[in-house]
């Protein structure tokens, strides 16, 4: 009897820590909880919409990119997203890249191609904190698994089977469409915006980027604020994990492969006792 209540305790305590620390952390999150939105590439079945990740590479060119660099890139990277190798030739040539050195031992400026880095906005961190008020903008190439809000006990279980995976792209979502005026009574500091969505308090450095109708769609798809969201989270998501899909097929097999072999290794124990019962 004494083992089973320690058992109990053993297993209340244990279980008290996760909740206290789950408390914890949302107590220093968010004030509210990411959107959960509906995404192509969700679940074990999920797939990337290639014309979507076209739309966010637009979206980030146009706007995102005049701040945010994305470094681990290369134009050719982006023909795994639909563009066409002509495509990608003509996004490169409207860059330029530093090369050399040349015969002479200098540095010189020429036409990207596509084998090249997608080239950020600054020449490094240092100027491009000056430029943003001593905060270097964070690069866009793994923003989207960096910057996600655990979703505790017990749903990360839960999580576990579904291969729920898009809590980092759920969150930039909801801070991309999260900024409003801060409510009556709530102070933040100059400078500041408030976004109830944001991972570090209650209002960021960062300016609302997108407003609706920042880009104009080659695919005739309507520029809302929603959309553009969407669709530059969702090419986010893809740059910080091109093989995203791949890894969710190989966990679903292998939750599958491991449902199996239970059964074997259930059907295999039942018959050796049931042998060992009659000897």
């Amino acid at each position: 009897m004494k083992t089973i209540i320690s058992k109990i305790a053993a297993a209340g305590l244990a279980l008290g820590l996760v909740l206290g620390a789950t408390s914890a952390f949302a107590a220093g999150g968010p004030i509210n909880k990411p959107r959960e939105v509906e995404w192509s590439f969700s679940g074990p079945f999920g797939k990337w919409d290639l014309g979507q990740l076209q739309r966010g590479y637009k979206v980030y060119a146009e706007v995102c990119a005049s701040c945010h660099s994305i470094e681990l890139l290369a134009f050719r990277n982006l023909t795994e997203i639909g563009f066409s190798e002509e495509e990608v030739k003509a996004i490169a040539a409207e860059f330029e890249v530093t090369d050399g050195p040349n015969a002479d031992g200098e540095m010189f400026e020429r036409p990207a191609v596509p084998s090249d880095l997608i080239p950020g906005p600054y020449a490094n961190a240092a100027e491009g904190a000056a430029l943003n008020n001593g905060a270097n903008p964070p690069d866009f190439s793994l923003l989207a698994k960096a910057r996600a809000v655990e979703r505790g006990f017990p749903t990360f279980v839960f999580d576990i089977f579904t291969l729920y995976a898009e809590n980092g792209s759920d969150y930039i979502y909801s801070l991309l469409t999260g900024y409003e005026d801060a409510p009556e009574g709530v102070e933040i500091a100059e400078g500041t915006h408030y976004n109830p969505y944001y991972i570090g308090g209650k209002a960021l450095a960062m300016g609302q980027p997108l407003y609706g109708d920042d880009v104009e769609y080659d695919d005739g798809t309507e520029a809302t604020l929603e959309q553009q969201a969407k669709d530059v989270t969702a090419f986010m998501t893809w740059a910080a994990e091109p093989y995203l899909i791949e890894r969710k097929e190989m966990g679903f097999k292998v939750l599958i492969f491991l449902l199996i072999l239970s059964v074997l290794l259930y059907l295999s124990k039942k018959q050796v006792f049931t042998a060992l019962k009659k000897d």
